[in-house]
């Protein structure tokens, strides 16, 4: 499985902004996608998860701002960020699993920065 996220960039505090990752290769189900960021000098911490069964789940920080979505026809996982602060600056990884092996997949990151 190959994962390509884009959409990251500079914006200003407030405003929105989403993310894509695109996977490809063997994407089977059940499978669990997530999003994760790491802002600079901390470690990768998990934002949010979309499992293909649809339950979707949040961490603290970015409930109710964030929305994660995926397309499976397209086999896409999304983040819609929405009301954005300075502490929102980091890199944003996504990551795909199997279900049925656990088997791990991470992205290359896209990088969101966000100014005062």
């Amino acid at each position: 499985v190959q994962l390509q996220a884009s959409g990251g960039g500079l914006v200003q505090a407030g405003d929105s902004l989403r993310l894509s990752c695109a996977a490809s290769g063997s994407i089977d189900s059940p499978n669990i996608m997530r999003w994760y960021r790491q802002a600079p000098g901390n470690q990768r911490k998990w934002i949010a998860t979309s499992e293909s069964n649809g339950r979707t789940n949040y961490a603290d920080s970015v409930k109710d701002r964030f929305t994660i979505s995926r397309d499976n026809a397209k086999n896409t996982l999304y983040l819609r960020m929405n009301t954005l602060s300075p502490e929102d600056t980091a890199v944003y990884y996504c990551n795909f699993q199997l279900q049925l092996t656990q088997r791990s997949y991470w992205g290359q990151g896209t990088l969101v920065t966000v100014s005062s």
